[in-house]
């Protein structure tokens, strides 16, 4: 393929005028056998290149261990891009945000005290250098200097938003460079903060959703010669629990595109298909208050959730037209979904339990975080003795991120890092009365200095003020279901498994909408979907087509407090990502 260059204020391949147009595709965010479609529909768009983040966090869950197969094959994701004729900007890290957990950043790194991610710090630095070594060799085939798609790498991500360390961001483009990366590097951050984050020798670039001119003229007064860009040009927004569903006029967001796109700049879109951060992926911002993010990556993009072209795609697809040749095959529209309602659930296997099917116990004389349990994600139940009967007052010094609390298998109440919870009272009926906690991990910060987002309960537990000891933690990554024990009649008090299954005729996408339910995780045919809570706004969760099969199929809910009373769920052909604010 045709190499990019920067040739005074212009990108140019193989010495022709080239203008970068981009938008995000995230193939860890879309089930791999529909990265295809996704492709192909950004081609027909007008597209010339998709660009995608890597996530350190999955491609490398432990230290001695590397993923780059199964839904995590980013040469095939390559591959594909190139075979539908598009060019590919990768933003491999370490540091992603994305919405993501962690911002990509895998938990391990917080097992260490005091480590400073994203920055010099020594264990960190050792770290990305064995990440980087692990990852980039696969991929460097892929880069356009050899015949690849990759037409540039980025380095870390809107740094300047977290740090101004000119030193860290060289010693990531030289590892970078050291293993092999021969094509363009650039950085990207938001024009307040481009003093910040860029790093002299390489291509600044810029970040925003609308204001283009101003944004193109930061950019300009900050590096006064190179190609103007727009890294990510924000289409739509994420949603976060308790929130309102976010959406972006097109015909708004298309006129902001025109404009941009005026003025000569190349741009990227974020995103052209956002997809779902399935199982326990999803992040947290937290600027003073934690506020997780749903599981839904829809984004209000020109694609949705489930890949089916929208009224943006159009509107995008229109202006595109105006700078850049556009495919004249005609678009696909709305593709097939699978409807069953009133799928009963009617098995049961209550949480606790199942305890052993799902992992191995850990004492330890104070309460243990996720990371020093070698956990990423999930749950934590913690349990001990309470040593004295009668009404009490229950302290969790800090809550990473919410705690239900149980005595002698009986709920007393919740306690929520997000509302700045810490106490509650409850009347413990005996002398040697067993106290549950079960932690949530509801996703780490993926943005700012809250990123070391340690998870469990950080501190001392307090019973009327004395200090709470000899704990036993019951790690539940949930990575496996196989084991649980289901039973037919009324399920137990507390967090409980409820399973059914349905048949499908022919495999499509759906929707898993759980009215009446409280909050918890779905799984179909051992498929994470993601997570469920009434506050909404997102009210369903999307089932890819490849997840199902002809014949039977098999549905899972955890329940975290109560389902209603019929214990059904519905799979419908469209979504509930919850109101939208007028």
């Amino acid at each position: 393929m045709p190499v990019l260059q920067i040739e005074g204020d212009n990108f140019t391949l193989d010495g022709e005028p080239f203008r970068i147009i981009s938008g995000g595709l995230h193939y860890f965010r879309v089930h791999p056998d529909q990265w295809a479609d996704r492709l192909r529909k950004a081609r027909l768009m007008g597209l010339n290149t998709v660009e995608t983040y890597v996530p350190w966090n999955l491609h490398q869950p432990r230290p001695d261990t590397f993923r780059l197969d199964a839904e995590l094959d980013l040469p095939a994701f390559l591959d594909l891009a190139a075979a539908e004729g598009l060019y590919v900007l990768l933003r491999p890290g370490p540091y992603i945000c994305a919405e993501w957990e962690g911002g990509g950043l895998p938990s391990w790194l917080l097992s260490t005290p005091g480590i400073r991610l994203r920055s010099q710090d020594q264990t960190y630095l050792d770290a990305v250098a064995d990440y980087f070594s692990r990852l980039l060799p696969p991929l460097l085939d892929r880069l356009a200097t050899r015949g690849g798609p990759v037409l540039a790498v980025q380095v870390e991500n809107e740094y300047g938003a977290y740090d101004d360390d000119t030193a860290h961001l060289a010693h990531l483009a030289d590892l970078l460079r050291g293993l092999g990366v021969d094509v363009p590097l650039f950085t990207c951050d938001q024009p307040g903060d481009l003093a910040r984050g860029t790093l002299p020798g390489t291509l600044a670039t810029a970040n925003f959703g609308s204001q283009s001119r101003r944004g193109l003229a930061a950019l300009r007064a900050h590096q006064p010669t190179g190609p103007l860009m727009c890294t990510e040009f924000w289409n739509g927004w994420f949603d976060r629990w308790g929130g309102h569903h976010v959406t972006r006029d097109p015909a708004q967001a298309a006129q902001e595109l025109d404009e941009l796109l005026g003025m000569g700049a190349s741009v990227n879109l974020y995103m052209f298909h956002g997809g779902t951060s399935f199982g326990f992926t999803n992040g947290a911002n937290d600027k003073h208050t934690y506020r997780p993010t749903v599981s839904s990556y829809d984004y209000d993009a020109p694609l949705d959730e489930s890949g089916d072209p929208t009224d943006k795609y159009d509107a995008f697809r229109e202006v595109i037209a105006k700078y850049a040749p556009v495919p004249t095959d005609p678009v696909p529209r709305r593709g097939a979904k699978f409807t069953a309602l009133g799928v009963a659930l009617a098995e049961s296997a209550a949480l606790f339990d199942n305890l052993p099917a799902l992992g191995a116990p850990v004492t330890a004389e104070r309460p243990l975080t996720m990371e020093q349990l070698g956990q990423d994600f999930g749950f934590v139940l913690y349990e001990t003795v309470l040593p004295t009967a009668g009404p009490a007052l229950l302290e969790l010094e800090d809550i990473r991120d919410r705690a239900q609390i149980f005595v002698d298998g009986q709920p007393v109440g919740v306690l929520e890092r997000e509302n700045h919870e810490h106490a509650i009272a409850l009347v413990v009926p005996r002398a040697g009365s067993v106290l549950r906690l079960l932690v949530e991990n509801q996703g780490r910060v993926n943005y700012g200095p809250a990123i070391h987002d340690r998870k469990g309960l950080l501190g001392q537990v307090r019973l009327n003020g004395t200090e709470l000891t000899g704990w036993t933690q019951h790690p539940l990554p949930l990575h496996s279901l196989d084991g649980l024990a289901f039973t037919s009649g009324p399920p137990a008090v507390g967090p409980v498994f409820h399973r059914g299954t349905f048949d499908v005729d022919v495999p499509a996408d759906t929707f898993v909408h759980l009215p009446g339910w409280t909050k918890g995780n779905v799984w179909v045919n051992g498929f994470h979907l993601g997570r469920f809570w009434s506050r909404g706004p997102q009210r369903s969760l999307y089932v890819p087509g490849p997840v199902l099969r002809p014949g039977p199929n098999e549905i899972t809910v955890l329940e975290l407090h109560a389902a209603h009373l019929a214990r059904t769920i519905d799979l419908r052909a469209t979504p509930d990502l919850g109101p939208t604010e007028e």
